[in-house]
């Protein structure tokens, strides 16, 4: 992004924001318009936040233990349990939501109320893995689930392909959910294998080679080829598969306790190794261990518990599938049946593996070999949402950072029953090095390992993607005048190939945030240092990127007047022109550089067109001291 010499910025002095502690995972964040409490000096206290699901032999919810029953381990030495609770979604329809937000027109944000004390539920629709005939399977078994589930469960749902789509939002109302999952399941990826799930084995192009009696050795080249594009194409879901999982970790983090994440996969090898037919075996394989895992850890950060479902339900082994297409003679010999099956065996105990694997990462449960997929939802969810919460301070003198495991048993009487207990294993003390003095810029501590990530900053702007959550900001947007303009605003720039024509209606953008919400790290000359992107982009109706703007500030403070910023508001200007023909989408974001923590809106223009102007203020000839170089 560009950076413009001259700004558009004030500090409005609207109170002081109390001081930040590390707050527990999920705790309930303020809304930009309530009060601003007053200037406080706090203390930085590092508390572990451990969800525990406990479940009988059957897989129900094990209800009425205290703190006695368990023990809590790290690195295998023994924690004292600081708090204890439990928490139950028996009785939903007595859940009260917090009251709305009450705006001025033209005025949004990225604050999402949501009840204290329940638990939230993802559905997550996996087309990236999942090949069409199973989704079709899937949606008429969600379609049940929503029909019979206990009034008051709150669910959202998200579709996945090459990139991760908020379907519905968070909602009880089961007519709601239901026309989610009738009309909004996504297509089926195009680097899947079998696309629409037909289980046919075609004729492919080694076949006829094989017949025609081709070279063997270009035969083995192209099997080489098929199998390298093969776990290129594999990698890629991976890929995508993981940045989805950071992208809903990061949205969840900002709704208090513990969420569930149910997700409907087909297909996600863990690991593919070494083929010995082909001429380079090691050259098609491919080990995603650690990216799942490090996906998995973010999850877990944000108490967000992953419960895989396959999605095709109890398999049988294709080859001797009565539905399968028949093939020719070369390629219905017993060694390749053998071969085939045996392959076959293989991906499917992978497959199976990397869902156990994110589970028990992040406290959840895999569900497999069972055509129920309702009913899997159902216990997933009703596990799920009765929990205890066990929290604990590691030793303030033992050394951190890196990746700290986590233990927990149950112990005296309920110790016998055979209990099976689930929670997350571990986690990266990611905030060892903000508890140090940074001695320059470039060691400035970040938010986690996984939140300085420009490619999440990007798909956050998405249209349709979840809209993160982590920085909280108002913004207020209002056409700059009733008239149209042949061209965009000063300095934005046209998406080339969308070939985008006016007339343009010009949009106001002024942003209001605290400086509580950014990070301002120390720099080598004892300054503090921070640079902050705010950015609008413009889609249609489609998705279609039609334009965008985007500015960095950037502050340098002295420690004076960084004392001056604190109690401070942050205000910032931008403009941005749409098509003024047809309905456009607004995505617009704060994106803190150092830390990567977002805020993002999607506003349609349809809904602030008819709003009166307001005069645009005057621009700031000098910046004001509190952020002066």
């Amino acid at each position: 992004m560009r950076v413009r010499p001259h700004l558009w910025c004030t500090m409005l002095f609207v109170g002081v924001a109390a001081a930040q502690a590390p707050s527990s995972p999920g705790s309930q964040t303020r809304p930009t318009d309530a009060p601003l409490p007053t200037a406080t000096i706090t203390t930085k206290t590092q508390l572990v936040v451990v969800d525990v699901v406990v479940r009988d032999k059957s897989g129900n919810p094990v209800r009425g233990l205290h703190r006695s029953d368990f023990v809590v381990e790290e690195n295998r030495k023994p924690q004292g349990i600081k708090t204890f609770d439990e928490h139950s979604a028996a009785d939903l329809t007595h859940t009260k939501l917090p009251p709305p937000l009450h705006l001025p027109a033209g005025t949004f944000t990225d604050f999402q109320p949501a009840p204290e004390d329940t638990t939230l539920n993802v559905l997550l629709l996996d087309a990236l893995n999942t090949p069409m005939a199973d989704q079709i399977y899937v949606r008429n078994q969600l379609l049940d689930f929503v029909k019979n589930e206990k009034p008051g469960t709150r669910i959202a749902i998200f579709g996945l392909t090459d990139k991760l789509t908020l379907l519905q939002g968070f909602s009880s109302d089961p007519e709601v959910l239901k026309a989610a999952v009738e009309h909004r399941i996504p297509r089926a990826s195009a680097l899947l294998e079998d696309v629409a799930g037909t289980n046919n084995d075609p004729v492919t192009i080694v076949d006829l080679m094989t017949e025609e009696g081709t070279d063997p050795m270009i035969i083995a080249n192209l099997q080489q080829f098929q199998a390298e594009n093969a776990v290129f194409q594999t990698q890629q879901r991976v890929n995508y598969t993981a940045d989805a999982f950071e992208t809903i970790a990061r949205y969840l983090s900002g709704f208090p306790g513990r969420k569930n994440l149910i997700w409907f996969s087909g297909s996600f090898p863990l690991t593919i190794f070494a083929d010995p037919t082909i001429l380079s075996p090691f050259a098609a394989q491919n080990d995603a261990s650690d990216q799942l895992r490090a996906a998995g850890a973010a999850l877990a950060r944000a108490r967000v518990a992953v419960y895989p479902i396959d999605a095709r339900g109890l398999q049988n082994v294709p080859m001797i599938d009565a539905s399968r297409s028949p093939r020719p003679s070369v390629s219905q010999s017993p060694a390749k049946y053998a071969n085939d099956a045996a392959a076959f065996s293989q991906a499917n105990f992978e497959e199976h593996v990397s869902m156990e694997q994110v589970a028990e990462d992040t406290g959840g449960h895999a569900f497999y070999n069972n055509n129920g997929l309702a009913a899997a939802t159902s216990k997933a969810i009703e596990a799920g949402s009765h929990y205890y919460t066990l929290t604990y301070s590691p030793p303030k003198n033992e050394q951190r950072g890196g990746y700290h495991t986590i233990q927990v048993k149950l112990q005296g009487d309920v110790a016998a029953h055979g209990l099976n207990i689930s929670y997350r294993r571990g986690y990266y003390d990611e905030d060892a090095s903000a508890r140090r003095p940074s001695p320059t810029i470039q060691a400035a501590p970040v938010a986690s390992a996984a939140t300085a990530n420009p490619a999440y900053a990007r798909r956050a702007m998405d249209r349709g993607a979840p809209a993160p959550g982590e920085i909280l900001f108002k913004v207020r947007v209002l056409p700059d005048s009733t008239a149209t303009e042949s061209t965009v605003a000063p300095n934005n720039e046209l998406n080339a190939p969308a070939n985008v024509k006016g007339p343009f209606r010009r949009y106001n953008l002024d942003f209001a945030a605290l400086p509580s919400d950014f990070s301002l790290p120390v720099g080598s000359d004892g300054r503090r240092h921070s640079a902050i992107e705010f950015v609008a982009m413009v889609y249609d109706a489609k998705g279609k990127l039609l334009n965008m703007e985007a500015d960095m500030l950037k502050l340098n403070l002295p420690p004076e007047n960084y004392m001056k910023a604190l109690p401070a508001g942050v205000e910032y200007h931008l403009q941005i022109s749409a098509p003024a023909k047809g309905e456009n989408f607004l995505r617009i974001g704060i994106h803190d550089t150092i830390s990567g923590r977002m805020g993002v809106v999607e506003v349609p223009t349809t809904s602030v067109d008819r709003l009166p102007p307001l005069p645009t203020p005057a621009v700031a000839a000098t910046p004001p001291a509190a952020i002066s170089k």
